[in-house]
């Protein structure tokens, strides 16, 4: 059987707060505007960010340098 997903969602901030040039956090991979209103967030809306966050770290980890 399913379980429901958890009514709350942990913050996925690393303590490492360093914006890159286009203002998504090094750390957690979050947006700047992200970071500002999660604690406004439904936790439908906080999973979708640690998502789209996890997706944004993955990608620097690939990412070729020039």
């Amino acid at each position: 059987m399913l379980q429901p997903p958890p009514p709350t969602v942990s913050s996925p901030c690393t303590k490492v707060c360093t914006l890159d040039t286009e203002g998504v956090c090094l750390g957690c991979g979050r947006a700047l505007n992200e970071i500002a209103n999660w604690s406004r967030m439904s936790a439908d809306e906080q999973r979708e960010v640690c998502r789209k966050a996890e997706q944004r770290r993955l990608h620097r980890a690939t990412a070729v340098s020039p």
